[in-house]
């Protein structure tokens, strides 16, 4: 089976995996240099490294790189740790690389304004593939968004069932009004999008919140909106609104945001 294609299938799938590359070689292993295997998040393998204690320790490692998306360098001296002598080895030692597969993060921004045209050039240009979703056709187009993956224009709920969200998206809500966002909103805390940012002001999240608490929607998800959307920089234009929202987008793809920029338990407790 080609490693290689399998990586590919998982990034198209929108899934993690870990890539185990052997880099660094002394003396005799039971493998070679280059040897890879890729670990996937259900646990499964394509390929080896040599099998044994050695590989079990890769794929235990490899799953805390998924977990952090960070890649980890390990090292094996089978000479002087008897746990790796298993009668197969003449002994030696081996450095091995493992890397994240991640898929390609997917910004879906509702709304087609002025702000919308910003984030989506600039979630581009950070490495998002982007599709824009507007109400208005005029708004959710090729030619107005030219680099986006994909546009959809059209009632909000014939909309959602043709977006493919998963662990790598990040929901962008901008749209016109209070009923475009609420509606984008309940669509959306019930996906498994890794971001969900909605602008507006603190007297309105207030109050999309209630309304969706009365519908039944569980307070645990809307504690995961990022709302008022963006990272607090005072932003007033739309260029610089978009760089707020791209900014806390970019720290959530790096588990690097601050939990003070998670307001939605603070907002449902403040007068409005």
């Amino acid at each position: 089976m080609d490693i290689f294609a399998e990586v590919a299938q998982l990034r198209k799938e929108g899934r993690k995996g870990a890539l185990a590359t052997i880099i660094q070689v002394q003396g005799s292993i039971p493998s070679y240099e280059s040897s890879k295997i890729l670990v996937r998040d259900d646990g499964s393998i394509v390929g080896t490294i040599g099998g044994g204690c050695v590989e079990a320790d890769v794929w235990t490692a490899a799953q805390e790189v998924m977990r952090e998306e960070r890649p980890r360098r390990l090292h094996f001296d089978l000479n002087n740790n008897p746990k790796y002598d298993e009668g197969l080895i003449c002994g030696g030692s081996l450095d091995i690389f493992i890397e994240p597969i991640l898929a390609t993060p997917s910004a879906f921004i509702f709304g087609g304004g002025h702000i919308s045209l910003f984030v989506s050039r600039m979630a581009n240009m950070a490495g998002f593939d982007t599709t824009v979703i507007d109400d208005r056709e005029a708004f959710a187009n090729a030619k107005r968004f030219p680099e986006a993956s994909a546009t959809h224009a059209g009632p909000w709920n014939e909309i959602f069932p043709k977006l493919r969200v998963n662990s790598f998206s990040y929901v962008v809500i901008v749209t016109r009004g209070h009923k475009g966002d609420l509606d984008c909103l309940r669509w959306a805390v019930e996906s498994p999008a890794r971001y969900i940012g909605m602008i507006g002001s603190r007297r309105k999240v207030i109050s999309t919140f209630k309304e969706l608490e009365k519908e039944g929607v569980p307070a645990q998800k809307l504690e995961q909106v990022h709302a008022p959307i963006g990272l607090d920089l005072g932003a007033i234009t739309p260029e610089e609104i978009a760089v707020s929202i791209i900014g806390q987008m970019i720290a959530v793809r790096r588990n690097v945001v601050p939990s003070a920029q998670k307001l939605a338990v603070k907002l449902k407790t403040q007068p409005a």
